[in-house]
């Protein structure tokens, strides 16, 4: 094989890995999680809003990720999917940072993670992948814990493409 058919073969290649992985919640919660890893190890600090509700604030390093877009933004934008933080309140895991909108198109920022199995795994602190209903929609989906430096269960990542 010449080099030309070489670099034409590698670059069909390289798109069709692409392609398979821009629908995979796998792939995208963990490029989820290593960016916010990033920007610096989490942790619960103090209270703010999210939607009508007074919840714990979650950040990563020094940025607050109650009420800020940019990242779950960016997940929609590189990958076409749904993305969303939540942080731990009491027995409850609430939507502080999201792209997933309500049936009303708003944002649905403090409303509450379903008690399903995503739920179930997250108070073991263990990850779920699965199909899921988010706000009256199915998505294929990927959420795992969000842990402190004490290895407590804080919050959690959900990554999820529309069926």
């Amino acid at each position: 094989m010449n080099r030309t058919n070489l670099l034409c073969c590698s670059v069909v290649l390289g798109l069709w890995t692409g392609l398979a992985q821009a629908n995979d919640p796998k792939a995208t919660i963990t490029a989820l999680d290593a960016r916010l890893a990033k920007i610096g190890p989490a942790k619960v600090e103090g209270t703010d809003k999210a939607g009508e509700r007074t919840v714990p604030a979650i950040y990563f390093g020094a940025r607050k990720l109650n009420n800020n877009y940019d990242v779950v933004d960016e997940v929609r934008k590189a990958n076409g999917a749904t993305a969303t933080v939540f942080v731990k309140d009491g027995e409850e895991f609430i939507r502080v940072s999201t792209n997933v909108l309500t049936p009303e198109g708003k944002r649905g920022v403090g409303t509450p993670l379903a008690r399903a199995k995503a739920y179930e795994a997250l108070m073991k602190g263990a990850e779920f992948c699965g199909d899921v209903d988010v706000l009256g929609t199915a998505f294929a989906a990927c959420y795992h814990p969000i842990k402190d430096a004490g290895g407590k269960v804080i919050g959690a990542t959900y990554v999820g493409y529309k069926k």
